[in-house]
């Protein structure tokens, strides 16, 4: 099987209405168009490709108030789900997301997910360092995370016991510039600032496997030296039970 890689971008309780979330929604999708062809168009998510293809939809802020406005997309009154997919079917191509923004309750881990091609030859087209850095960008800007990952799973489960969001490294992984300063790390390692948000690290200018030893040795070196920064810690911290 081939390593599955995800995008994804992670923040704490923040209380935001439909029409924010909405506003974070298009601005998000419209940067993603900007970094890879295959994102130019998208469709509701459903449990049915062929009912999904029906499906289209136009990523502005307008209709996003009107999924929000959905009882399928609200998460009880505690924030807002949505999904969406390019509409390519084959595993080469395209990709998914899935978003759960506005909750803020205690506890409350608001996220977005990209999943990434499995098939060549559209990961090898994609999963580039440039495109990464253009993807994570766009997520950044849009929704202001605490911290960011673009990973395999192998490599997560490799460098991560629980692969809780916040705690390990990544090919590309993103610092907000509350968690602290990136310190100086080793190459091939290229730091880049976002704006006044935050930092972006990107450990390889090649694909980062899990499966490459090499790649998983420097891994931990970097996630050591990031670690000794305190810059990993849980996005959301877990609620202790309380005895009796």
């Amino acid at each position: 099987m081939r390593e599955t890689y995800y995008a994804g971008v992670y923040w704490g309780r923040r209380q935001e209405s439909a029409e924010e979330c909405a506003w974070r929604a298009e601005t998000f999708f419209r940067l993603l168009a900007q970094c890879h062809p295959s994102y130019a168009h998208w469709y509701e998510k459903t449990n049915s490709k062929r009912l999904g293809l029906q499906l289209q939809f136009e990523p502005t802020r307008d209709t996003f108030v009107r999924f929000f406005g959905k009882k399928k997309y609200q998460s009880g009154t505690d924030g807002f789900y949505f999904g969406a997919w390019t509409g390519h079917e084959e595993e080469d191509q395209g990709g998914a997301v899935t978003l759960f923004c506005g909750a803020h309750a205690e506890g409350s881990s608001n996220h977005v997910l990209l999943y990434f091609p499995v098939e060549e030859p559209g990961s090898e087209r994609m999963l580039t360092t440039p495109v990464l850095a253009g993807v994570m960008r766009a997520m950044v800007r849009a929704w202001e995370p605490d911290w960011g990952i673009i990973v395999s799973d192998e490599f997560r489960d490799s460098l991560s016991e629980h692969g809780s969001a916040g705690t390990f490294m990544g090919w590309v992984t993103y610092f907000s510039s509350q968690r602290g300063e990136v310190p100086t790390l080793p190459e091939p390692v290229r730091v880049e600032s976002v704006e006044e948000e935050g930092t972006l690290v990107i450990l390889t200018p090649e694909r980062l496997s899990g499966r490459n030893p090499e790649h998983l040795a420097f891994g931990r070196r970097v996630q050591q030296l990031i670690e000794e920064r305190g810059l990993l810690r849980r996005v959301v911290e877990r609620r202790l039970a309380l005895d009796g």
